[in-house]
């Protein structure tokens, strides 16, 4: 209900409820429980306004911001109306939730809702469905596996024995020239150490000897 609902604060908790919206008597047995719960949740958000307004106040009277005596004499009088107020409205929702009950009691009051209406399968037929998928498609799923391996294998297996055996002795020569060119780095590695411990001037020797000519005779 969009309206508020007021309650005549005359009526004894046993008394018939009575709820006014507009100035007018409300008599469904449902309204009037809507209206005593709105009524009860509007006490209980008030009174969590007033909490929250009482601790905002004490954590200023103790915390550690100077306030001046004023200030001080003004924040704790406030605190005693709020106090005040929170003891008044204590008392009203005790009153409110005693009306609530008694609105409860009136038959129509509680209007349960009917159940949702499921269209379409039910969830069983998911269910079983789902099994039936998992029992019809997995065996077949293996069944197709083993068939590309056993055709893979096949394959595999049908390489003819003289190819194998020219793979192999490409491998061997492969592996014999890969010795060889070894070979031939280690004997240029020898040489290149030997002349470098010669040096340069033992290259040069012969030229400082004097070379013998022979005259030529005469014909």
């Amino acid at each position: 209900m969009c309206a508020r609902a007021r309650v005549h604060s005359f009526q004894s908790i046993d008394a018939p409820v009575k709820v006014f919206v507009g100035g007018k008597p409300v008599t469904s047995p449902q309204a009037v429980y809507e209206g005593m719960k709105h009524q009860r949740d509007e006490l209980g958000n008030q009174m969590d306004r007033l909490k929250d307004e009482r601790r905002d106040i004490t954590n200023r009277l103790q915390g550690e911001e100077q306030i001046s005596t004023a200030d001080k004499a003004g924040l704790e009088k406030r605190l005693t109306t709020i106090d005040g107020r929170i003891e008044a409205l204590d008392a009203q929702i005790a009153g409110a939730d005693a009306q609530v009950a008694s609105a409860a009691a009136v038959p129509g009051a509680i209007v349960e809702r009917p159940p949702e209406v499921r269209h379409g399968p039910p969830e069983e037929a998911f269910v079983l469905g789902g099994i039936f998928l998992f029992v019809a498609i997995f065996p077949i799923s293996i069944a197709f596996a083993r068939r590309i391996w056993r055709r893979g294998a096949g394959v595999v297996a049908a390489i003819p024995h003289d190819i194998i055996e020219r793979f192999t002795q490409i491998d061997q020569a492969v592996e014999s020239i890969a010795v060889e060119v070894e070979r031939i780095g280690e004997g240029q590695r020898f040489i290149t150490r030997v002349l470098a411990e010669q040096g340069r001037p033992a290259l040069a020797e012969p030229a400082a000897h004097g070379v013998e000519v022979r005259a030529r005779p005469n014909g």
